[in-house]
């Protein structure tokens, strides 16, 4: 079995300075923090975070990142319903022996943060019209739980959209969302070769509230034309609510389907499945969830969600960011429990969860997955959080590996 080398000591090392520090210090006030951040003249927006990733995969050698990313922004006073935001994004590798997709080395296993020094937003914003909101230039867009649209958040450089981007709440009760994307810069950077596509996407998300909880339908047409084997067009729905079940208990349900077909310069034929099935229960601090989520494939082609933030799905090893030609089933049991008043600190939740990995008829396995986490938030400045993951795989394509995370984030 694969195990994180004891590099990971000095990378905890480096990363507990700046906690010890905080614990000797007075934490500064919700109030100073406001003063510093805000003025007349605009918000400066600034956040960073220091982390420690180790790689143990079968076949290669350990890896070993330790990156440093901050970003640096400004957003204007709001003028005639116009508000300009401006934002830059650092990433810079203070222990380089992993493979970050651009120089490698190959031997080592694939650690997705490589250094960069790019704009990542330049957007301007207009509410000018009732109950809406316009947003032109390079902006952060995450529809929904990020299944199919987000971010990228837990990547150093995160994924970032030249687009036009209309959300208007004046059909109320719905919330009706469009974008179209230009262009969609990848968590790999600008020096990558896969790091940017050019793109002719249509995004449609349309929020309702029922009797039975929010409801959203969904369109994403997305075209890629030098990434053509991505484009797809997708259209799906999904219902998710809760329910008080006593005065402790509650339970908490997400049911969602979409249906995913060849659009745009994608060569290929396909029709294709993708289906959830989510059932929680909560009482006070402890929340369990059984789930079962499901990507069709039929021995070519796969259901693919190629914007998504896939590190959140398909658990934490990142082994299914691709999804394999004949599909993918994934049945999750996690339990996560809230530490409202933590010994240090504001707030914590503590995560395990487990997984089994089939294609999507059940008649191969692919392996099995164990992920824990541990975040504590320290004020609204400082967090801290230790993850790991540990896959077992069945199956020669998919190969055993373990990973560690110590994060350090802060953010004014």
């Amino acid at each position: 079995m694969p195990t994180v080398g004891h590099t990971a000591l000095l990378a905890l090392a480096v990363m507990a300075a700046p906690v010890l520090a905080y614990a000797q210090s007075p934490a500064p006030s919700p109030a100073a923090g406001a003063a510093a951040a805000s003025t007349r003249s605009g918000d400066i927006l600034f956040e960073s975070r220091l982390r420690y990733e180790g790689v143990s995969q079968e076949g290669l050698d350990d890896a070993t990142a330790v990156t440093l990313r901050a970003r640096l922004g400004w957003q204007s006073p709001e003028r005639s319903g116009f508000r300009l935001l401006v934002e830059g994004e650092a990433v810079v590798a203070l222990v380089d022996d992993y493979n970050d997709t651009i120089r490698g080395p190959a031997r080592y296993p694939v650690v997705a943060d490589p250094e960069v020094f790019e704009l990542n937003r330049l957007q301007v914003a207009w509410t000018g019209l009732p109950d809406t909101e316009v947003i032109v230039g390079r902006q952060r867009i995450v529809l929904g739980s990020a299944r199919f649209v987000g971010n990228v958040g837990f990547r150093q450089n995160e994924q970032t959209f030249d687009a036009v981007k209309v959300t208007t709440r004046a059909f109320e009760p719905l919330t009706l969302t469009y974008a179209w994307i230009d262009r969609v810069h990848r968590v790999f950077g600008d020096d990558s070769p896969v790091g940017e596509w050019r793109s002719d996407s249509h995004l449609i998300n349309v929020e309702a509230p029922t009797p039975a909880g929010k409801l959203t339908a969904y369109g994403y047409l997305l075209d890629f034309s030098n990434a053509p084997a991505q484009s797809s067009a997708t259209w799906g729905a999904r219902l998710e609510g809760s329910r008080s079940l006593s005065p402790d208990w509650s339970a908490l349900y997400a049911v969602e389907y979409a249906r995913q077909s060849e659009y745009g310069a994608n060569p290929a034929r396909f029709d294709l499945d993708y289906g959830l099935v989510s059932a929680s229960l909560k009482r006070g601090p402890f929340t369990g969830t059984l789930a079962l989520e499901r990507l069709d494939g039929n021995g070519a082609q796969a259901f693919q969600t190629p914007l998504a933030t896939l590190h959140a799905f398909q658990g934490w090893a990142d082994v299914f960011l691709t999804t394999p030609r004949d599909g993918l089933r994934d049945v999750s049991a996690t339990v996560s429990y809230a530490v409202a008043h933590p010994p240090v600190g504001r707030s914590g939740v503590l995560t395990v969860s487990w997984r089994e990995f089939h294609d999507v008829d059940g008649s191969a396995r692919y392996g099995s997955e164990l992920d824990l986490s541990a975040r504590l938030v320290l004020d609204p400045r400082w967090a801290i959080e230790i993850k790991a993951a540990h896959f077992d795989g069945a199956a020669a394509a998919f190969p055993a590996r373990d990973k560690v995370w110590a994060a350090l984030d802060y953010r004014f």
